[in-house]
């Protein structure tokens, strides 16, 4: 079966850190682009980064080919280096450890978002002029909700 590309970048970005937090994603399939953003009051930047990627894989309506581009090395490595060795350790850094890693909730529904799609998780340099990096930051920023 020959899946469709897609490219998705997403950011998270966070009032005090944890505070109140947003995230940005843009998906782009050929020329139509969709944008998605969201925010928590009280959270932190790793959660609205993870949220991002999760909120964003999730809208596919169809298995993809997805290229993600992040400009969080936490999410990146999470995925490509670590990830297996969680799943396989119950959400623990190493077996038999008495504390789920941080963010856990987060890394399993990030997970089982990725597994319906083909993706290759790139990592950006952020705050750098990179036109999709800065649009995603944008889009995190705005959505972080106002205080009360």
């Amino acid at each position: 079966m020959i899946l469709p590309d897609v490219e998705i970048a997403v950011d998270g970005a966070c009032s005090g850190n944890p505070g109140p937090g947003g995230w940005g994603a843009l998906l782009r399939f050929g020329s139509t682009e969709k944008e998605l953003s969201g925010g928590a009051q009280q959270t932190t930047n790793n959660r609205m980064e993870l949220q991002a990627a999760i909120e964003a894989l999730k809208a596919l309506s169809k298995p993809c080919r997805v290229k993600l581009s992040t400009d969080s090395q936490y999410v990146k490595r999470g995925m490509t280096e670590w990830i297996d060795r969680w799943r396989a350790n119950g959400w623990r850094k190493t077996p038999g450890a008495r504390d789920q890693i941080a963010n856990a909730d987060l890394w399993e529904a990030l997970d089982e978002a990725s597994r319906r799609h083909d993706v290759s998780w790139h990592w950006v340099r952020g705050h750098n002029g990179n036109p999709d990096n800065e649009r995603v930051d944008t889009l995190a920023k705005k959505a972080v909700p106002k205080p009360f």
